[in-house]
C-alpha cells in the first residue's frame, strides 16, 4: 500500500532526516508516487518541459589525483594519456555548434598546470568570441582562485565540481590526496566568481551509509547552485575499488527525485552511469525529474576508450538514443 502520508509531507516541504531515509528506499507504487511528485515540481519550475541537451568534449585524460573510485586517476595504466590539440578542439566546437547545440561541456582529468589552464582559457575565449550564444560548462576539478578567475574571465559560464560525499572521513577514504574542506572552498570560490555552479554526490561508495546519503541531500543547501547531480558508483576495472559491489540504481533514482522536490529550480542531469547500472536507467532518470542529458558527440571516436570515467566498457549515449529517451519521457529538446 502506498505511503500517502510520506508523499504528502514531502509535497508540503517537510524534509526531515527520517522522512528522507524512508523515501530513499521507496519501491513500487511509492516510488511511482515520488517520481510523479518530482515531475510536477519540474513542470512548475520549467513549464516548457524541455531537456537541456549538452555535448561533451573530453579534452584530456591526464589527471594528478589518486581517487580510489576512478579509472583515470594518476595510477591507471591501461589508457594512454592524451590532450586534444587547439585546432582539433576548435573544429569539434564548430561542428557541434553547427548541429544547433547550444551547451558545450569541457571535461578532463584534474590538471592544475598553468600551461593547461592557459590552453583551456584560450579555447574558451576563442569559442565564445566566435559563438557568443554557446554556453560553456567546465568540469576540470580543483584549481586555484586565480585559475578559476582566469577561466571565468575567458568566458566560461558554468562549472561542475561534485562534492561526491558530505562525510569528510569517507571523502578522505575515496580521495586520499584531497579533503572535503578543500572541495567546499573551491565550490564557494566558483560561486563568488559568478559561475553557474553544479555539484553532486556518488551513490554506493564503499563504506557509505544511507545516513551519509540523507546528509548529502541536505548538504546541497550550503551552496548557491544552478545544477546538481548524482551518479551510481560503478566499480571501474582500473580503479582501486574494482572488486567492490556497484551502487544501488533504485536509490540513486529516488535521490534524484528528492533533489527535484527539495530544489525544484535546479538543472538535474540523467547521467550515463545510470545507463551503465541498468539498461533504461537514463530514461528512468528523466522520469524521476531530471531535465538535462549529455550527448557524447564531441570526443573523437578513437579517444573515447581512453576516457573510461565509469568503466572501460562504459555506456556512451549517442544523439539517436538521447532523442529516443527524451521523446519517450515527453520532454522537448
Amino acid at each position: 500500500m502506498i505511503n500517502k502520508s510520506a508523499l504528502q509531507q514531502l509535497a508540503r516541504g517537510e524534509f526531515t532526516k527520517g522522512l528522507l531515509h524512508m523515501a530513499l528506499l521507496f519501491k513500487g507504487k511509492e516510488k511511482e508516487g515520488l517520481f510523479k511528485l518530482a515531475r510536477q515540481r519540474r513542470k512548475e519550475c520549467f513549464p516548457r518541459e524541455e531537456a537541456e541537451v549538452r555535448s561533451v568534449i573530453e579534452i584530456s585524460n591526464i589527471c594528478r589525483r589518486k581517487c580510489n573510485f576512478c579509472n583515470i586517476n594518476t595510477h591507471a595504466k591501461t589508457s594512454k594519456r592524451y590532450l586534444l590539440g587547439y585546432k582539433e578542439l576548435m573544429t569539434i566546437a564548430e561542428h557541434i555548434y553547427n548541429k544547433n547545440r547550444k551547451v558545450l561541456l569541457f571535461q578532463s582529468g584534474e590538471n592544475n598546470s598553468q600551461k593547461y589552464i592557459d590552453f583551456i582559457s584560450k579555447c574558451v575565449s576563442n569559442i565564445k568570441h566566435k559563438f557568443s550564444n554557446l554556453t560553456i560548462i567546465l568540469c576540470l576539478g580543483n584549481l586555484s582562485y586565480k585559475q578559476y578567475r582566469q577561466l571565468r574571465e575567458a568566458g566560461a559560464d558554468r562549472y561542475i565540481l561534485k562534492f561526491e560525499t558530505s562525510n569528510s572521513a569517507l571523502y578522505r577514504q575515496i580521495k586520499p590526496d584531497g579533503s572535503l574542506e578543500k572541495r567546499v572552498k573551491c565550490i564557494k570560490v566558483l560561486n563568488g566568481l559568478g559561475f553557474d555552479v553544479g555539484t553532486g554526490n556518488i551513490i554506493g561508495l564503499p563504506n557509505q551509509t544511507i545516513t551519509d546519503i540523507v546528509n548529502d541531500l541536505l548538504f546541497i543547501r550550503n551552496f548557491k547552485l544552478t545544477m546538481a547531480s548524482t551518479s551510481v558508483f560503478i566499480p571501474g576495472e582500473e580503479s582501486n575499488y574494482r572488486n567492490e559491489p556497484p551502487g544501488d540504481l533504485n536509490m540513486a533514482l529516488n535521490y534524484m527525485a528528492l533533489m527535484r522536490i527539495m530544489y525544484p529550480w535546479l538543472l538535474i542531469p540523467s547521467t550515463s552511469s545510470l545507463e551503465k547500472a541498468k539498461r533504461g536507467g537514463q530514461y528512468s532518470g528523466l522520469m524521476a525529474g531530471a531535465n538535462a542529458i549529455t550527448v557524447h558527440d564531441g570526443t573523437p571516436a578513437e579517444l573515447k576508450k581512453h576516457f573510461p570515467i565509469y568503466s572501460t566498457a562504459r555506456f556512451i549515449p549517442n544523439e539517436k538514443y538521447i532523442k529516443e529517451i527524451v521523446t519517450k519521457a515527453q520532454l522537448d529538446f
